[in-house]
């Protein structure tokens, strides 16, 4: 049983590490296609994606990174999770624009480290 909720964690990692690649991709293509080109905005910038990405980033962070406290006992990857988790989380209200870029990639750079750091625990 216990082999197969470190299975499990480890995708669910690996799902977070892809999340947090798109996510970025998302902010930058759609800051760079709005602002730069002027396309696209009512579809890259809609709301819907950003809000339905936090909740995908929390619920897959907090299944993994907490179980990955409980198996390695290194809690860096956790907090460095939840930081990134808030920086997304504050990118919410800030409004479309530069700031909103900066805090989510910032977010989802620091969610995706802490997945990957959880990964190299289990190998």
């Amino acid at each position: 049983m216990r082999e197969a909720l470190v299975l499990i964690r480890n995708r669910l990692d690996r799902v977070g590490v892809l999340l947090s690649g798109l996510c970025a991709l998302h902010c930058l293509a759609g800051v760079l296609l709005v602002a730069g080109l002027g396309l696209g905005g009512e579809f890259l910038l809609a709301p819907i994606f950003h809000r339905v990405g936090l909740v995908l980033a929390i619920a897959v962070g907090a299944a993994t990174l907490v179980l990955g406290v409980v198996k390695h006992g290194d809690p860096l990857p956790l907090q460095v999770g939840a930081a990134g988790i808030a920086f997304m989380s504050v990118a919410l209200f800030v409004g479309h624009g530069l700031p909103e870029a900066v805090l989510t990639v910032l977010g989802v750079a620091l969610l995706g480290w802490a997945h990957l750091r959880n990964l190299r625990h289990s190998a």
